[in-house]
């Protein structure tokens, strides 16, 4: 048996721990194990909020309570409706897969993307990149070299630790709507699971 779910939620930073609790929720009543659900909760928090402060147009961050900060790049989306993400799950046999996706500007072209968090989970002849998130013009406040360190190290870790929980991760653009980040794991199930594989 198989089940999928989505969300379309506003901009708010109540939005992400309601996607949360909705997450582990499903995944409670499906059986799936609970270290395996924690950790795709807290993956999708990190999309959510990830969502949350960067996946508007610049113009109405300010309107959604956010700054438009680093890692995100500085021209306006065509379309869709900035004050929302939509979050997406998909359990399917023995993976889930989850996918938040924004109306903002998109991730910076320079970005490297990686598809496996693990090399032990991918091709493990496969160099290990590090994250890349480019530090815009609004990053720091101060606009120095202090301000740009400063915004340099908040930056990008939640990208960096869904890497780290899920098997699978892509960060990609869809062409005038906005980032796209989907991740998946493979599942463990409870003793008695509903949705269990047989």
């Amino acid at each position: 048996m198989s089940m999928w779910w989505s969300l379309h939620l506003r901009r708010e930073a109540a939005s992400v721990p309601l996607a949360r609790r909705f997450l582990l929720g499903t995944m409670e009543t499906a059986g799936v194990d609970p270290d395996i659900s924690y950790d795709l909760s807290v993956a999708l928090s990190e999309a959510c909020a990830n969502a949350v402060e960067h996946g508007g147009a610049p113009g109405d961050a300010e309107a959604a309570g956010d700054v438009v900060g680093p890692g995100r790049a500085e021209y306006p989306p065509t379309g869709g409706d900035c004050g929302q993400y939509r979050v997406t799950a998909y359990l399917d046999g023995e993976k889930c897969r989850i996918e938040v996706a924004d109306s903002g500007p998109g991730f910076p072209a320079r970005r490297k993307l990686r598809t496996a968090a693990h090399p032990s989970h991918g091709n493990p002849s496969e160099p290990q990149q590090p994250m890349v998130r480019t530090p815009s013009a609004h990053a720091g406040g101060g606009g120095g070299a202090a301000g740009h360190l400063s915004a340099m190290a908040e930056s990008g870790r939640g990208l960096g630790l869904i890497e780290e929980l899920a098997d699978h991760v892509h960060f990609g653009n869809r062409p005038g709507r906005g980032a796209v980040v989907s991740f998946d794991k493979v599942l463990k199930w409870r003793e008695g699971a509903l949705l269990m594989v047989s």
